[in-house]
């Protein structure tokens, strides 16, 4: 499949066929007794987060507190991986203790019973501390800006193959599905994003066959005006190509996990094949029960496409006890930053942003977000997979030339030993050394 390189932020930005080149460099391994030293304090850290989480769970909040306090000070934004590890989950450990002091202090309040408040207020923040508490937990938002979170999400294709072995095993997956003579597709992308993973594909269908087909992109977003210009970018990338082109933005209002609305732009027109995107989405569908999800499923099945493709974190973020969907989340992250410090310079200011931005997002949602405001509900994909085949689909085995690609990827553009692709259940997983962390996988 073609691919367009830029080494610059502002152009790709600008233009949708460029894909993003990052010179990573392979950092020396530590000799055998720093490399002891160094597993000894990554262990050590390991026990002292699964401590401080059992403390929280256990409402002791006092433990707790004096814990946070130590990982805080042992770690940093900018040290090595355990660091900013230690980093990101000491945040997300401390406001999920804010969060439940809080609680316990507004149970205190309207209990009748002096000593069950005294019981209570022993482990908990004073009246005043408690307001202040109050105070605090209403002004943070976990939240980011959307253009930020745009911005940040160009970094994160450029220095992790993440994203881009996704968006590169879902166009294989859709080229392979819809036959070459089609002479109209339609792609409904749930969470465009900028746009990054149509280019490739948009210039495939240019090359394989003349007159290419018609290409309509139904995509959603959550701004409007992000949505414009991502669509006017891919609109003048396909008009360079000649491929006729349509985009109609889907915005997705109120709470992003909300079933969205099928539009009637979804309508097929004559001859025209439908293809369903759902990278690193459907996870958002889910709540405290899969209704919503298998509610979205089903009408997507409907809708009757010819592949629908799936990329999804290969983590149980969505464990219903607190402590297990902690630990699940320190493997998984810890895997994520080792990945960074392997391949990455320590002063790089696109990793601080992504490991800070991006990934310190998701570890503040699945630590300190309870019930209907927790988004990142990654599941593995033996989940995936039940919960798609009982609506009604079937797998589609991913092709070799698939993994060709993949691998092709990490050669040229991230070329450390340790990311590793294996191919299960006829889809394809990318992970660091022995942990898988994504898959991609296609679906009938």
């Amino acid at each position: 499949m073609a691919s367009l390189n830029s080494s610059n932020h502002d152009q790709q930005e600008e233009d949708p066929g460029t894909d993003l080149q990052y010179n990573h460099q392979i950092i020396p391994e530590p000799s055998r007794e720093g490399f002891t030293s160094a597993v000894s304090n990554a262990t050590h850290m390991r026990q002292l987060l699964t401590r401080c989480a059992e403390l929280i769970s256990r409402s002791d909040f006092s433990a707790a507190h004096r814990l946070v306090s130590i990982l805080s000070g042992n770690s940093s934004p900018y040290g090595d991986s355990i660091e900013r590890l230690v980093h990101q989950f000491a945040k997300a450990l401390s406001l999920r203790l804010k969060n439940c002091c809080y609680a316990a202090a507004a149970a205190a309040t309207t209990t009748t019973s002096a000593a069950s408040a005294s019981i209570i207020m022993a482990s908990t923040p004073t009246t005043a501390a408690a307001t202040a508490l109050t105070n605090d937990r209403n002004n943070v938002d976990m939240t980011e800006p959307e253009e930020h979170l745009q911005s940040c999400y160009l970094s994160l294709n450029q220095i992790t193959p993440f994203v881009r072995f996704s968006h590169l095993t879902a166009n294989q997956a859709i080229l392979e599905a819809i036959d070459e003579g089609q002479k109209a597709i339609h792609i409904l992308d749930f969470d465009i994003m900028n746009g990054l993973q149509w280019p490739p594909l948009m210039q495939a269908l240019a090359e394989r066959s003349y007159p290419p087909p018609m290409l309509r992109i139904t995509a959603t977003g959550h701004d409007l005006n992000i949505l414009h210009k991502t669509g006017d970018r891919l609109l003048k990338f396909a008009q360079s190509l000649g491929l006729r082109f349509q985009f109609h933005p889907l915005l997705l209002l109120g709470n992003s996990n909300d079933v969205p609305a099928f539009p009637p732009a979804l309508a097929l027109l004559p001859e025209e094949a439908l293809a369903v995107n759902c990278v690193l989405y459907l996870h958002r569908l889910l709540r405290d029960d899969s209704r919503g999800l298998r509610l979205f499923l089903h009408k997507i099945k409907a809708l009757n496409p010819k592949v629908v493709t799936i990329a999804e974190r290969e983590a149980n973020h969505n464990h219903p006890l607190f402590v297990q969907r902690f630990v699940e989340a320190l493997d998984h992250y810890t895997a994520v930053f080792d990945s960074l410090e392997a391949t990455l310079p320590p002063n790089s200011r696109e990793r601080v942003t992504v490991e800070q931005v991006w990934f310190g997002r998701e570890i503040m949602d699945i630590v300190a977000a309870e019930g209907n405001n927790r988004r990142e509900r990654h599941e593995k994909y033996e989940s995936w997979e039940v919960m798609l085949r009982s609506s009604g689909f079937s797998n589609v085995p991913l092709s070799p030339f698939a993994l060709s690609q993949a691998k092709l990827l990490l050669r040229l553009h991230y070329p450390s030993e340790g990311y590793q692709l294996q191919i299960r259940n006829d889809s394809l997983f990318l992970g660091w050394r022995n942990r898988a962390l994504f898959s991609v996988s296609s679906w009938q």
